[in-house]
């Protein structure tokens, strides 16, 4: 559970998930950086997104060096710092578009410190509900990992396909929201076919938690999207939707009309 510090925002998450197990369903996450492909553009998908199908929405926080990323995502980051999107701009195109679904901070570490002290706190009013950050593991800085899990904000934790399954216990002790497994090593980037250890890897992860288990790095097509969706709660798709996203907002919002279709069928 959230800190009892947390706003009734970081609750929104849980209801997504209760919600999609009533309905035998799992939950699609999209991922976009905000200001990509510019900050009006950047709403607009968001709302399209949300229409599309998606119940939780990831917005990249842009940053100089996202070592985590491949060339699409890290392309977008430097698109939208370009045209001046820092974190105060991230949190004007959350509130902007307005969302009744729940919105997840996907940032690097840095960006978060340069919002200052109450940066969480300000994220929750513009209406995100968790926070996930690439380059914190677990034990690295007790102090700034205590930050999160006190904020308004889910503290929603990243799990690798080489992490051992007691470590996975308590990395999602640690966590509030769903668990961010990701699908194989290296970095975010579409894939011709998921890792074929992702099944066991999945498993693992479920034994060890309770919290949802949500799958990305690598999936881009509505099969691929499907076979996650069997193995996990959620299926994160991030590459793919930036790229199409380069095409048009229109291109974005039907390849994720696509992949809602590909995960309802699991």
């Amino acid at each position: 559970m959230a800190s009892e510090s947390a706003t009734i925002s970081s609750d929104a998450i849980a209801r997504r998930f209760a919600e999609l197990r009533g309905a035998s369903r799992k939950a699609f996450i999209p991922y976009v950086t905000a200001g990509h492909p510019d900050p009006k553009r950047s709403v607009e998908l968001l709302r399209g997104l949300a229409d599309a199908g998606a119940d939780i929405i990831e917005v990249g926080v842009p940053f100089s060096d996202p070592l985590a990323d491949g060339a699409v995502i890290q392309a977008s980051s430097q698109a939208a710092l370009d045209q001046g999107v820092r974190f105060d701009q991230v949190l004007e195109i959350i509130s902007d578009a307005g969302l009744t679904i729940p919105v997840v901070l996907f940032s690097y570490l840095n960006p978060l410190l340069r919002g200052g002290s109450d940066a969480l706190k300000r994220a929750a009013s513009a209406g995100a509900h968790g926070v996930l950050v690439t380059d914190l593991p677990l034990g690295s800085d007790p102090e700034r990992e205590a930050w999160f899990a006190d904020s308004p904000l889910d503290f929603i934790r990243l799990v690798a396909p080489t992490t051992p399954s007691e470590r996975m216990s308590q990395i999602a002790k640690t966590g509030q929201g769903f668990v961010y497994l990701i699908s194989r090593l290296g970095v975010t980037g579409e894939q011709a076919t998921l890792s074929a250890e992702l099944p066991a890897t999945a498993a693992r992860l479920r034994a060890a938690t309770a919290l949802p288990v949500c799958i990305g790095f690598g999936i881009a097509t509505a099969e691929q999207a499907r076979a996650a969706a069997v193995l996990g709660d959620g299926v994160v798709v991030g590459s793919a939707i930036v790229r199409a996203a380069n095409e048009s907002v229109g291109a974005a919002v039907a390849l994720a009309t696509t992949l809602r279709r590909g995960i309802d069928d699991a």
